[in-house]
């Protein structure tokens, strides 16, 4: 039989929960199994390889919904290599946004922590001060 796996073998084979396994199917990322006689999910080999490509896409960054849309031009027969480029691109542009954004905040943060030696009075922290400063008159770009 093709569809020997249980959902218990399945998430042990491709190192994911029984939980995320369940979820995956709800969202629409994995195929819905067959079922036995006695209503038990039963998977093939491919839910396996299924599921590492979507951990593998998680840990490239791509949400379950951009996983999916990629899972379904996977299997549009009108998809071409372009679309799935267009899909990785807009990620990262999307990553790189995000690295720009968190390097502006390490360097606000590392001023706040040179500002401060640790020592004194709690009412004379300058961490405290700037944070509760008023800086709304500032320009954000």
């Amino acid at each position: 039989m093709l569809h020997s796996l249980t959902i218990g073998k399945l998430a042990k084979k491709s190192d994911v929960s029984i939980d995320s396994i369940r979820f995956y199917e709800r969202r629409g990322l994995l195929s819905e199994p067959l079922r036995t006689e006695s209503n038990y999910r039963v998977y093939s080999e491919e839910a396996v390889a299924q599921l590492r490509f979507i951990k593998k896409a998680q840990t490239l960054g791509f949400s379950l919904d951009e996983i999916k849309e990629i899972l379904n031009l996977q299997h549009n027969p009108a998809a071409s290599k372009a679309d799935i480029k267009a899909k990785t691109t807009e990620k990262l542009k999307s990553i790189r946004e995000k690295i720009q954004a968190l390097t502006k905040i390490l360097k606000a943060l590392e001023q706040l922590d040179e500002a401060c030696d640790g020592h004194g009075p709690i009412e004379e922290c300058p961490i405290l001060a700037a944070l509760a400063a008023d800086d709304s008159h500032e320009c954000h770009h």
